[in-house]
Protein backbone atom coordinates (compact mmCIF):
# COMPACT_ATOMS: atom_id res chain seq x y z
CA UNK A 1 0.00 0.00 0.00
CA UNK A 2 1.27 3.47 -0.87
CA UNK A 3 2.39 5.56 2.07
CA UNK A 4 1.87 9.29 2.32
CA UNK A 5 3.77 11.89 4.32
CA UNK A 6 2.39 15.37 4.96
CA UNK A 7 5.23 17.86 5.44
CA UNK A 8 4.14 21.39 6.27
CA UNK A 9 5.33 24.81 7.32
CA UNK A 10 2.70 26.88 9.09
CA UNK A 11 2.80 30.07 11.08
CA UNK A 12 0.48 31.07 13.91
CA UNK A 13 0.68 34.42 15.77
CA UNK A 14 -0.40 37.59 13.96
CA UNK A 15 -1.62 36.81 10.43
CA UNK A 16 -3.14 38.65 7.49
CA UNK A 17 -6.76 37.81 6.66
CA UNK A 18 -8.26 39.56 3.64
CA UNK A 19 -7.10 43.05 4.55
CA UNK A 20 -6.90 42.84 8.34
CA UNK A 21 -4.50 41.47 10.93
CA UNK A 22 -5.67 38.82 13.36
CA UNK A 23 -3.90 36.70 16.00
CA UNK A 24 -4.30 32.95 15.58
CA UNK A 25 -3.11 30.02 17.68
CA UNK A 26 -2.94 27.62 14.72
CA UNK A 27 -1.70 28.68 11.28
CA UNK A 28 -3.85 28.33 8.17
CA UNK A 29 -1.60 25.74 6.54
CA UNK A 30 -1.73 23.55 9.64
CA UNK A 31 -5.54 23.81 9.67
CA UNK A 32 -5.67 22.46 6.10
CA UNK A 33 -3.18 19.70 6.95
CA UNK A 34 -5.37 18.66 9.88
CA UNK A 35 -8.27 18.33 7.42
CA UNK A 36 -6.11 16.15 5.16
CA UNK A 37 -5.18 13.97 8.15
CA UNK A 38 -8.88 13.44 8.88
CA UNK A 39 -9.53 12.37 5.28
CA UNK A 40 -6.61 10.04 4.51
CA UNK A 41 -4.12 7.86 6.32
CA UNK A 42 -0.83 9.74 6.40
CA UNK A 43 2.00 10.64 8.73
CA UNK A 44 2.66 14.34 9.37
CA UNK A 45 5.76 16.39 10.03
CA UNK A 46 5.74 20.10 10.88
CA UNK A 47 8.76 22.09 9.69
CA UNK A 48 9.85 24.55 12.38
CA UNK A 49 12.74 26.98 12.16
CA UNK A 50 15.35 26.96 14.93
CA UNK A 51 15.07 30.75 14.93
CA UNK A 52 11.44 31.45 14.04
CA UNK A 53 10.25 34.61 12.41
CA UNK A 54 8.73 37.34 14.54
CA UNK A 55 5.17 36.84 15.85
CA UNK A 56 4.43 40.36 14.51
CA UNK A 57 3.17 39.99 10.93
CA UNK A 58 4.88 43.01 9.34
CA UNK A 59 8.23 42.10 10.95
CA UNK A 60 7.80 38.48 9.87
CA UNK A 61 7.27 39.39 6.22
CA UNK A 62 10.34 41.63 6.30
CA UNK A 63 12.40 38.77 7.75
CA UNK A 64 11.03 36.36 5.13
CA UNK A 65 11.83 38.83 2.33
CA UNK A 66 15.39 39.21 3.61
CA UNK A 67 15.81 35.40 3.66
CA UNK A 68 14.44 35.13 0.12
CA UNK A 69 16.73 37.86 -1.22
CA UNK A 70 19.79 36.26 0.39
CA UNK A 71 18.71 32.75 -0.70
CA UNK A 72 18.97 31.69 2.96
CA UNK A 73 18.44 28.17 4.21
CA UNK A 74 17.14 28.56 7.77
CA UNK A 75 18.09 25.72 10.07
CA UNK A 76 15.17 23.59 11.21
CA UNK A 77 14.54 22.35 14.76
CA UNK A 78 14.22 18.78 13.46
CA UNK A 79 14.04 16.80 10.25
CA UNK A 80 12.18 13.65 9.28
CA UNK A 81 14.53 10.75 9.93
CA UNK A 82 13.90 9.50 6.41
CA UNK A 83 11.39 9.86 3.61
CA UNK A 84 12.39 6.56 1.98
CA UNK A 85 9.25 4.69 3.11
CA UNK A 86 6.89 7.16 1.44
CA UNK A 87 5.58 7.17 -2.12
CA UNK A 88 3.78 10.50 -1.87
CA UNK A 89 4.71 13.70 -0.08
CA UNK A 90 2.05 16.34 0.43
CA UNK A 91 4.09 19.51 0.79
CA UNK A 92 2.10 22.34 2.37
CA UNK A 93 3.20 25.92 3.00
CA UNK A 94 2.04 29.54 2.95
CA UNK A 95 2.95 31.80 0.02
CA UNK A 96 5.85 33.99 1.14
CA UNK A 97 6.87 36.54 -1.48
CA UNK A 98 5.61 34.50 -4.42
CA UNK A 99 7.07 31.14 -3.37
CA UNK A 100 7.55 28.88 -0.35
CA UNK A 101 9.18 29.97 2.90
CA UNK A 102 12.92 29.40 2.72
CA UNK A 103 12.61 26.75 5.48
CA UNK A 104 10.80 24.59 2.91
CA UNK A 105 13.79 24.99 0.58
CA UNK A 106 15.96 23.74 3.48
CA UNK A 107 13.79 20.62 3.75
CA UNK A 108 13.67 19.91 0.01
CA UNK A 109 17.44 20.12 -0.41
CA UNK A 110 18.05 17.57 2.33
CA UNK A 111 16.35 14.55 0.72
CA UNK A 112 16.34 12.49 -2.47
CA UNK A 113 12.88 12.68 -4.02
CA UNK A 114 13.60 10.32 -6.92
CA UNK A 115 10.54 8.21 -7.68
CA UNK A 116 8.30 10.11 -5.25
CA UNK A 117 5.17 12.08 -6.05
CA UNK A 118 4.90 15.57 -4.56
CA UNK A 119 1.53 17.24 -4.11
CA UNK A 120 2.04 20.92 -3.26
CA UNK A 121 -0.54 22.87 -1.28
CA UNK A 122 -0.18 26.62 -0.77
CA UNK A 123 -2.23 28.82 1.54
CA UNK A 124 -2.42 32.44 0.46
CA UNK A 125 -4.63 35.51 0.49
CA UNK A 126 -4.90 35.90 -3.28
CA UNK A 127 -1.42 35.21 -4.65
CA UNK A 128 -2.07 31.54 -5.44
CA UNK A 129 0.81 29.11 -5.85
CA UNK A 130 3.20 31.83 -7.05
CA UNK A 131 6.32 30.24 -8.51
CA UNK A 132 6.51 27.61 -5.77
CA UNK A 133 5.77 24.71 -8.13
CA UNK A 134 8.67 25.71 -10.40
CA UNK A 135 10.91 26.00 -7.33
CA UNK A 136 9.88 22.54 -6.11
CA UNK A 137 10.66 21.11 -9.56
CA UNK A 138 14.17 22.59 -9.42
CA UNK A 139 14.85 21.31 -5.89
CA UNK A 140 13.21 17.87 -5.94
CA UNK A 141 14.91 16.29 -8.95
CA UNK A 142 13.43 12.96 -9.98
CA UNK A 143 10.07 13.59 -8.31
CA UNK A 144 6.75 13.64 -10.11
CA UNK A 145 5.16 16.97 -9.32
CA UNK A 146 1.37 17.02 -9.47
CA UNK A 147 -0.69 20.21 -9.84
CA UNK A 148 -0.86 22.14 -6.60
CA UNK A 149 -3.84 23.24 -4.58
CA UNK A 150 -4.02 26.92 -3.67
CA UNK A 151 -6.22 27.57 -0.61
CA UNK A 152 -7.25 31.00 0.57
CA UNK A 153 -5.83 31.12 4.08
CA UNK A 154 -8.74 32.98 5.63
CA UNK A 155 -11.00 30.19 4.32
CA UNK A 156 -8.73 27.33 5.46
CA UNK A 157 -11.22 25.99 8.00
CA UNK A 158 -13.83 25.68 5.22
CA UNK A 159 -11.59 24.01 2.64
CA UNK A 160 -12.65 20.39 3.16
CA UNK A 161 -14.54 20.06 -0.16
CA UNK A 162 -11.65 21.48 -2.19
CA UNK A 163 -9.18 19.27 -0.35
CA UNK A 164 -11.34 16.17 -0.95
CA UNK A 165 -11.59 16.89 -4.70
CA UNK A 166 -7.80 17.41 -4.91
CA UNK A 167 -6.98 14.25 -2.97
CA UNK A 168 -9.45 12.26 -5.10
CA UNK A 169 -8.00 13.67 -8.35
CA UNK A 170 -4.56 12.55 -7.14
CA UNK A 171 -5.67 9.01 -6.22
CA UNK A 172 -5.40 9.40 -2.45
CA UNK A 173 -9.13 9.01 -1.78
Amino acid sequence: MAKTLIVFFSRADENYFGGAMRYVKVGNTEIVCDIISELIEANSFKLEMKEPYSPVYMTCIDEAKKDLRSNARPELKAYPESIDGYDTVILAYPNYWGTMPMAVFTFLERYDFSGKTILPLCTNEGSGMGKSERDIEKLAKGATLRPGLPITGSAAANSKNSVQRWLTANGLM
